[in-house]
This record gives C-alpha cells, sequence and structure tokens, in this order.
C-alpha cells in the first residue's frame, strides 16, 4: 500500500466513511447536476460575439479576414500567402470540411496529415471561438493534428461565425454536448494569436514557441 492510500485510508476511517452512505452520495450527485455558475465577464455575453472576437483577436496579432461562403476559402489563402511572399503550399489534417473545399480553383499544393519539419504554413479548422479573448479552441485527433498548431511558422485556421461563442463557459457546455457525457477529446488547444515571450528583458518576440504568424479566415 503507498503512503497516500495509507492516508486516504486513516481519514476514512476517522471520518466513518464506507461509500455506502445514501446522503452522502445524495448530496455529492445534487452538486454535480446542478453546479451554480461561476462569475462570467459581462463583455462576453453582450454585444456581437463575431465583432468581438475579430477586435480581440486582432489585438492580440493575429490576422483576420471574413468570407460569405466556405467556397472562397481556397482563393483567400492562395492571395494570403502571395501577399506574405510564402510559397503556394500546405498542410492540413483530414478534416471532412476542409476536404470539400474547391482546392482545384487555385495552384495551391495541398498535403494532408501531420506537420512536417519543412512544413511553412499550416490549414487548421478550429472547434469554437472565445470572443472575450479572440481565443481559438482546438481539438485534438486525425481531423486536425495539433503538430499542425506548433510545428509551421505560419498557421492559418478556419471558423465558422456560428462556433464564435462569447464566453470560456459557454465554450465548455457546448464541447461536452459535442462528445457527450464523460466523453472528451484527449488534448484541447486554446490558442490566441501567434506564439510569443517577452522572458528576456521584457522585448516582445513572434514566434518563441509556435507560429509566427496567425491568419483567421471567419466564415460567415
Amino acid at each position: 500500500m503507498s503512503d497516500r492510500a495509507r492516508i486516504f485510508g486513516d481519514i476514512h476511517r476517522a471520518l466513518g466513511v464506507t461509500g455506502d452512505e445514501y446522503a452522502r452520495r445524495r448530496a455529492v450527485a445534487a452538486r454535480l447536476a446542478a453546479a451554480p455558475e461561476g462569475v462570467i465577464p459581462a463583455r462576453g455575453r453582450s454585444g456581437d460575439p463575431v465583432a468581438l472576437f475579430h477586435a480581440e483577436a486582432e489585438r492580440v496579432f493575429a490576422t483576420v479576414e471574413q468570407v460569405a461562403t466556405p467556397a472562397e476559402i481556397p482563393v483567400r489563402i492562395a492571395d494570403f500567402l502571395r501577399a506574405k511572399n510564402l510559397p503556394p503550399r500546405l498542410r492540413k489534417g483530414d478534416d471532412a470540411y476542409l476536404a470539400t473545399l474547391p482546392w482545384t480553383e487555385t495552384t495551391l499544393s495541398v498535403e494532408a496529415g501531420p506537420a512536417q519539419a519543412e512544413d511553412h504554413v499550416s490549414l487548421s479548422r478550429a472547434f469554437a471561438g472565445i470572443a472575450e479573448t479572440g481565443t481559438l479552441a482546438l481539438v485534438s485527433g486525425s481531423d486536425n493534428p495539433t503538430t499542425l498548431n506548433f510545428l509551421p511558422e505560419t498557421h492559418i485556421l478556419v471558423i465558422e461565425a456560428d462556433k464564435i461563442v462569447g464566453d470560456y463557459e459557454t465554450f465548455w457546455e457546448m464541447l461536452r454536448a459535442a462528445y457527450g457525457e464523460g466523453a472528451m477529446p484527449r488534448t484541447v488547444n486554446f490558442i490566441t494569436g501567434p506564439s510569443r515571450s517577452a522572458d528576456i528583458e521584457q522585448t516582445l518576440l513572434l514566434g518563441a514557441h509556435g507560429p509566427r504568424a496567425l491568419h483567421i479566415i471567419i466564415v460567415d
């Protein structure tokens, strides 16, 4: 028996806990079923969440553009890469939404799978956007491999406008509803602007631990 198990055993014996106490189990179940909502900043629940998300994302050095339909995405990405003098090549996962886009209408070379060391640009689809901080939430999996978030120096993210919520609490509710009770993705990554650090002499450096540039495409 470990020291931890021994300590908890002593506590259980001192309290007379056997695990079968009906009142205790009922109180725990009631607490879990009706947990009170925490304090949520009003800014995330007032006004237009898409407009707030757009403004906050730009405030943390991301670039943002909005398109009317998904069909516009490949052309907009090609234009973005051309404007930044980047090669017309990108890496994405197996996301079905991204797979159906009209990539053949551009000269882009699109490869699927986890990011490789030689990749300069990656493309992901966000699970949700959080307006109060301009943050994107991504879940791990073959649809959007986590390596795409960190290895390439330029990360392009697609988010549908109706998946932008005001605050983090609403995002977690959305995630639980999507995956069901007792199930969660292995990893949830929150991305707020490009990677940056000011650890050395308080000088802001972009790309310290990941992409130097983050470009967000909001699909209306």
